[in-house]
């Protein structure tokens, strides 16, 4: 009888539970109606404040952003980088699609992460990073990209190196690997100055060469400073620029020599004196030399010089001639004009007659290695960048693009192929 009896309270407390739910029920949904107990609904409110509070002090504040985003094509391969603001990064891992981890370091504050080197083009990247805010409540965020390919990116390849000292006559010359249409975006994102207080003005030679330079010779001892900041430049419909580099170099001492084709003699100054005379022989009457002032862009101890591979060929289709050891060779032209040491030559042709196929020969001794041979000692005083006038040859005027010659363009029609 005693377990009947706690059966029956049971149930009759689970009726009573029953219709306070059923009651619950109908007072909530009276509310929801707008005339139910106000009371009942400002405790709700407040209920819900509370639960979103809790929540919001469980959200840590970090606030984490990747660049490029996160599904970014043809993305730069310089300015990956994440950033964190309202917290510190504490961890951030980026792997290619090769699996291979990429190198970054994070700020000393850290505030920000980058990779210690360049992207890969044509990579997929994959970026994890975490962060806590001051009360160590830790965020997460995570982002995927794809840099740039080749074919859709364009480099400059460009001379003088960084850090070289260079002859007062060295332009600034950049050569695209890629046909550039947007000349005036390009030429944009490219600046030169220099420590002389010179105008330095840029000129499109072609859609892939630009070469930059001042009015006059660079002062002697200045200081150039060439910035490309092509990163995400369109050159071209769909081509864009992928380079983000800022190159330095000296000016040393202003040497020009002047060659006299005429009288067979060349004129070394140095800072306006004169510091040598040279016997030379230059090009024969049926091969001359260029006229005008050309500048040394290589110099090779020794060299081959074959004449087939700038046209001078016999019946047979042979070269004229194969020199497989020219000694002290410089190089004046692209096409193939040098000022170089002679030692096949008879002694007596140096400043008696002109006999080359158009290059400038200085006396000198097989095997580059004798200093006291003319050649030898102009080699050695000479340095890229220094200026080789010709006058008084039989022979035209080198045009401005062959090689580095960019001084025989007068500065009105200079400044004229300026897209900037």
């Amino acid at each position: 009888m005693e377990k009947r009896v706690m059966t029956d309270s049971k149930r009759r407390r689970r009726a009573l539970a029953a219709a306070s739910a059923v009651l619950g029920g109908v007072l909530v949904l009276s509310a929801c109606g707008g005339d139910g107990d106000k009371g009942s609904g400002d405790a709700a409110k407040k209920s819900q404040a509370q639960v979103d509070e809790a929540a919001a002090k469980a959200v840590s504040k970090a606030r984490i952003a990747i660049e490029p985003k996160n599904s970014t094509s043809n993305a730069s391969i310089n300015n990956a980088k994440v950033t964190v603001t309202d917290g510190t990064l504490t961890k951030v891992t980026m792997t290619s699609s090769e699996g291979a981890e990429v190198k970054g370091t994070l700020a000393a504050d850290g505030k920000s992460w980058k990779p210690d080197a360049s992207l890969k083009r044509s990579t997929t990247y994959k970026v994890s990073a975490s962060a806590k805010d001051e009360k160590g409540l830790v965020a997460f965020e995570n982002s995927s990209f794809t840099t740039v390919s080749p074919s859709n990116s364009f480099i400059g390849n460009f001379t003088p190196e960084d850090g070289s000292t260079v002859g007062v006559g060295m332009p600034v010359s950049i050569t695209f690997n890629k046909p550039i249409s947007n000349k005036k975006a390009v030429q944009s994102a490219i600046s030169v100055s220099s420590t002389g207080g010179q105008e330095i003005v840029g000129h499109w030679f072609s859609s892939q060469r630009l070469d930059f330079r001042p009015d006059q010779y660079w002062k002697e001892g200045s200081t150039v400073t060439l910035k490309l900041a092509l990163d995400g430049v369109e050159g071209s419909q769909g081509v864009f620029g992928v380079q983000q580099k800022t190159v330095t170099f000296k000016v040393g001492r202003n040497q020009v020599s002047t060659v006299d084709a005429a009288t067979k003699m060349m004129t070394v100054k140095r800072n306006g004196k004169v510091v040598r005379e040279i016997p030379i022989s230059a090009g024969a009457p049926g091969t001359p030399t260029y006229n005008g002032q050309m500048v040394i862009s290589e110099k090779f101890k020794e060299t081959r010089m074959n004449g087939a591979t700038v046209g001078f060929t016999d019946s047979d289709g042979k070269g004229e001639y194969d020199i497989k050891d020219v000694p002290h060779a410089m190089r004046l032209s692209t096409s193939g004009t040098f000022i170089h040491g002679n030692y096949w030559g008879a002694d007596s042709i140096f400043g008696k007659s002109n006999t080359s196929h158009g290059c400038v020969g200085l006396n000198d001794a097989k095997g580059a290695n004798d200093p006291n041979q003319q050649g030898a000692w102009f080699f050695n005083n000479s340095m890229i960048g220094d200026v080789v006038i010709v006058q008084n040859s039989k022979d035209k005027t080198i045009k401005p693009d062959n090689g580095l010659n960019g001084w025989n363009m007068d500065w009105a029609s200079w400044k004229a192929g300026s897209a900037a």
